[in-house]
């Protein structure tokens, strides 16, 4: 079982394990307007794909900025960011911050997306929400990265995710 921390306590992560290599499952998420969002399987661009706790926090709302720009620059991907906050407070967040250039979509419905890519947290005061983590699908559904950030109130390796992309593409 994988596991990450939270504020140094660890926490276990419920799901199927995923691991570069493996196909990238399709799962259905919601939209911040409320329409279907898919994201794994074979697609006609790289997916890069992040899982966040949930936006309303400073980490998680600085790395999706973060990733609006970079990957923007980029433009070389799709990029969707995850999380269990209600598709209200996604779209709020996008029209506050400026986010342009990703989706964002929640999984709070059935929790998809948290038990197909095994990054649902199980324990601790953050159980039921997504861990950070980043996963990089190729066009052909396979995932060639993936980071399960060690400390949830940290952000990902940025340099590295982006280095993914590029190789992916």
């Amino acid at each position: 079982m994988e596991t990450t921390k939270f504020k140094g306590t660890e926490v276990k992560l419920s799901g199927n394990q995923l691991n570069v290599g493996d196909k990238a499952p399709e799962i259905i998420i919601v939209g911040a307007d409320l329409e279907d969002i898919e994201v794994g399987g074979a697609k006609d661009s790289v997916q890069l794909i992040v899982s966040v706790p949930s936006l309303d926090t400073a980490t998680c709302a600085a790395e999706t900025r973060r990733f609006n720009v970079e990957v923007g620059a980029l433009d070389i991907c799709t990029t969707t960011v995850v999380s269990m906050d209600l598709p209200f407070a996604s779209a709020k967040f996008c029209s506050t911050e400026g986010i342009e250039n990703l989706e964002v979509g929640s999984d709070y419905v059935d929790k998809d997306f948290g038990k197909a890519y095994g990054v649902l947290m199980e324990d601790n005061k953050l159980k039921g929400l997504l861990a950070r983590t980043i996963f990089v699908v190729d066009r052909n559904g396979e995932i060639t990265y993936k980071e399960i950030v060690p400390e949830v109130t940290d952000e990902p390796n940025y340099e590295a995710v982006l280095e993914a992309i590029k190789e992916a593409r």
